[in-house]
């Protein structure tokens, strides 16, 4: 623990000119009194780690010193290639191998390129989740991380409906979908299923000491980009049919879902000559969700068809009259 500190003491001095006590005990999460230590003790290995008293002080390394102890692990190269989504390596507990990383790669550069990871960082953030959610990492994806990684078959339990379900599984890989992390995997039973699980759904998770060899074919965001697909259409199980105003077919998209949404406009006919409203047919996932999601349009769509439908539009545009008709 001690050396693979000390270690990450020296990268962090040889890539920037100097640090104070404070900024070091910040990046390696100990006290300062330690920091002193440590620097004591790198000092007696031969580290020329020089403090420079006074207010401006800080430790730097004297004479351009360069340690070469900046070979990258494979686990700090493969997070490093995941060191643009910070908070996703957080919850797979890959952080500190990516920090490790980033500080050889800085250790490594020419000193007039020593500023670029701290460039790019202040140039692009990729910040997952949807607004207005709150996401919380699910207790077993270090678990099924470091499985996925080191290609470990799993016996997995996950909550069906109202049971549990137990799986061996080949975890292929991970996705993290709008702050949700799947796990798409391949049931050891059945070799020539892959199938996605919500990783919040599992209740255990133990890895075995099997490793499998991996389906050299097998395309990961290839798969996922097709799954994603198949379970937007086979959700949408309903078919309403609406009018919609210029104002309606232009906010549609963002009220339903957008690959439904512009199928439908695409096959409907064009305006009609009672102040240009479009008619289209929508497939929905229920009544029920297509009433939540038209009711954001307000004025600009008419349900037709189904009856039951038209009569909640209806009823909820009854309710609002008597409500601002009120005195």
């Amino acid at each position: 623990m001690r050396a693979a500190r000390l270690i990450k003491m020296v990268l962090l001095l040889q890539s920037r000119a100097s640090m104070t006590a404070a900024e070091l005990a910040r990046e390696l999460e100990v006290s300062e009194r330690t920091i002193t230590r440590d620097a004591q003790a790198l000092s007696e290995a031969g580290v020329p780690v020089y403090a420079d008293r006074g207010r401006a002080g800080g430790y730097r390394l004297v004479g351009g010193y360069r340690t070469r102890l900046t070979g990258l692990g494979r686990s700090e190269a493969e997070a490093l290639f995941l060191s643009g989504v910070p908070g996703a390596l957080r919850e797979m507990g890959l952080e500190d191998a990516a920090s490790a990383a980033r500080l050889k790669v800085s250790a490594a550069l020419m000193p007039s390129l020593s500023d670029a990871s701290r460039a790019a960082a202040q140039r692009f953030h990729l910040d997952a989740p949807g607004w207005f959610t709150e996401t919380k990492a699910p207790e077993l994806l270090p678990a099924v991380a470091d499985a996925v990684w080191d290609d470990r078959r799993v016996l997995a339990r996950y909550r069906r409906g109202d049971s549990d379900v137990e799986r061996e599984l080949e975890p292929y890989g991970l996705v993290l979908k709008a702050g949700v992390w799947y796990l798409c995997a391949r049931v050891v039973a059945h070799l020539d299923s892959y199938r996605v699980y919500r990783i919040d759904r599992f209740t255990a998770v133990e890895a075995g000491a099997e490793r499998f060899v991996r389906d050299v074919d097998f395309d990961l965001p290839a798969f996922w980009e097709e799954r994603a697909e198949q379970f937007a259409r086979s959700i949408l199980r309903a078919e309403v049919v609406v009018r919609l105003s210029a104002d309606g077919v232009r906010r549609l998209p963002y009220a339903v879902d957008a690959v439904a949404a512009r199928e439908a406009l695409e096959a409907a006919g064009g305006p009609d000559a009672d102040g240009g409203w479009v008619t289209v047919t929508l497939p929905v996932e229920s009544e029920e969700v297509a009433h939540s999601q038209l009711a954001g349009l307000g004025p600009d769509v008419e349900v037709l068809a189904p009856e039951s439908l038209r009569a909640r539009f209806t009823d909820d545009a009854l309710r609002l009259t008597t409500l601002y008709h009120r005195p």
